[in-house]
């Protein structure tokens, strides 16, 4: 269905007018002035306004948005709206050229035809796009052709400081490599999720000179994510950002095929190779496993239209009251885009994302109210970026660590609020990273304050912490939290956890995730203040925050920073 017949239809809960006479009603009221310590602290809290956090819900979730889609014009009225409430309350433009606005350039890669082959012993089975495999575009050329021998590398991780390396000594030059998805189960949350990541097993891959990358839908993926609907939601399409001369990241060169096989794909590749996934996949998570040669010759081919397009960061500063830590950035970031239109759901095609991320970033305007009207000000400045195409792979953000708009040393810290669910009267906060870093104590004494608790990871194996913003920041060595609401509430006859993955499988990344899914106010003000509260105390703070001694990411990624 075409968006213009789909907003032909009443919008759901308030109308977009609704949403804008709540902005400006919110921006003509005022708390006053606030003094500072932990009485200025209670009362810049008392202002958060749960009311006026669902109005920007509503405006930024309207069917008039599209989607929030990145490069399209209902993100750009997202983003407009965003820079003139910064602009409202007072914040700088930290954008560029003396606007609230950093423009990201990116390349999108459409594919027009794409084909995946198998081969042994004179035996060939032609594999069905959408059905036993998927495939994206190439960002590199606009037509690719790999042939070459399948090699299984179990999760194609290699990571010696944590006793784990799936390619040993074993020569995968010119070889394409089978990998799972995921990483060994024994590593922390944060750690699986690092080395989950497509990008880092791509990259290694490219490293040893493989030349392309089969990702295997296993039974085990397919208990957690049903390939039926992965492949429903695949466009076949690949964004990155690029460099002011136009080179493409986050794209291998060497890597000039790259496919996901799905249930059948992979059990024709092992059936081919003669082999049981099911085995092969035992042996390395249990770290006992190393490269096999499927004696099977996969043949690659695509052909991809490339556009280019831009779309925006918005960004305002909040300068700081010390003449000496003003030079240092508390960040917070919220992506402000989602999905835009896309296949129909029961008639409606229309992906609003009001948890996924109007919630996040309506977290944001509100904690920049607070802070803005807090009397002095915090001692550090503070940076609030609402980062465009995170779910194209994170680019807004990439491009944000890679191009800040302040010095890159002066980021002392990143939260990041990312899809927080309000469906329930809420009693839990999840905080990734927290044990990476002093922002866990920070975060564990914020959350008591709102009668909140922090919980640990529900769902390792879903590897969220490398699937929102603060993780681009983590690898350019900036301590970072990623805040959402747990799984636990308040009322006993809740089944909150229940309701939690309810969401993440009925209705994350459909059209759903729209105002008509439950809100309760009272956590969302809960939430908003131990939000308002991490940053307050580290903008406050002589001291930055710092990485925990022996940390993974501190080991992987810290740096020496001026403060």
């Amino acid at each position: 269905m075409t968006p213009s017949r789909r907003l032909s239809r009443p919008p759901r809960g308030s109308t977009i007018l609704s949403g804008v006479a709540a902005f400006v009603a919110g921006a003509a009221v005022a708390l006053p002035p606030v003094a500072a310590g932990r009485g200025g602290l209670e009362a810049v809290l008392a202002g958060v306004s749960g009311a006026r956090f669902r109005a920007h819900v509503e405006f930024l979730a309207d069917d008039l948005l599209e989607g929030r889609e990145a490069g399209t014009r209902g993100y750009d009225i997202a983003a407009r709206y965003v820079a003139t409430e910064l602009e409202t309350l007072g914040l700088e433009p930290a954008g560029a050229g003396g606007s609230f606005l950093q423009p990201v350039p990116l390349l999108e890669s459409r594919l027009v035809e794409g084909s995946l082959g198998l081969a042994r012993d004179g035996k060939s089975v032609d594999l069905v796009r959408g059905e036993d495999f998927l495939m994206r575009g190439d960002l590199r050329r606009t037509e690719t052709r790999v042939s070459a021998p399948v090699v299984f590398a179990g999760y194609g991780v290699f990571a010696p400081a944590l006793g784990h390396d799936d390619y040993g000594d074993v020569d995968v030059r010119g070889k394409v490599i089978a990998l799972l998805p995921d990483s060994p189960e024994r590593f922390s949350s944060e750690e699986r999720a690092h080395f989950a990541s497509r990008q880092l097993k791509a990259y290694e891959a490219a490293r040893r000179g493989a030349v392309g990358v089969l990702l295997l839908h296993t039974p085990e993926a397919e208990r957690r994510s049903p390939w039926k609907r992965f492949a429903g939601q695949s466009s076949g399409t690949a964004t990155t950002w690029t460099s002011p001369d136009g080179v493409p990241e986050d794209a291998p060169g060497a890597l000039a095929g790259r496919a996901t096989l799905g249930p059948s794909g992979v059990e024709k590749l092992f059936a081919l190779a003669r082999l049981d996934v099911e085995t092969a996949a035992a042996a390395a998570r249990a770290s006992k496993g190393r490269p096999i040669d499927l004696g099977v010759v996969a043949t690659l081919e695509t052909r991809s239209e490339h556009r280019r397009f831009t779309s925006p960061n918005v960004v305002g500063r909040l300068a700081g009251s010390d003449p000496a830590l003003a030079r240092t950035h508390v960040l917070y970031t919220a992506h402000l885009d989602h999905e835009g239109v896309g296949p129909p759901v029961d008639g409606d095609a229309i992906y609003n994302g009001a948890y996924d991320n109007a919630s996040g970033s309506a977290v944001l305007l509100e904690t920049a109210r607070a802070l803005a009207e807090a009397r002095p000000r915090p001692r550090r400045s503070v940076l609030f970026a609402f980062v465009t195409a995170e779910e194209k792979g994170l680019l807004g953000s990439e491009f944000l660590a890679a191009h800040p708009t302040v010095p890159a040393e002066s980021l002392v810290a990143n939260v990041n609020v990312d899809m927080p669910l309000f469906l329930f009267p809420v009693a839990d906060v999840l905080a990734y990273g927290a044990d990476s870093s002093t922002l866990g104590d920070v975060a564990r004494a914020a959350a008591r304050h709102q009668g909140l608790e922090l919980s640990p990871d529900p769902v390792p194996e879903q590897n969220l912490f490398i699937r929102s913003d603060q993780y681009s920041f983590v690898k350019r060595g900036v301590p970072a939290l990623f805040l959402m609401t747990g799984t636990r509430s308040t009322d006993s006859s809740v089944d909150a956890a229940a309701r939690w993955r309810e969401f993440l499988t009925r209705h994350y990344h459909t059209p759903t995730d729209d105002l008509q899914r439950p809100m309760d106010l009272p956590s969302a003000e809960r939430f908003i203040r131990t939000v308002v509260e991490i940053g307050w105390t580290v903008a406050r703070s002589s001291e930055p925050p710092r990485w925990t001694q022996g940390d993974f990411f501190a080991r992987t990624f810290a740096r020496t920073r001026a403060d």
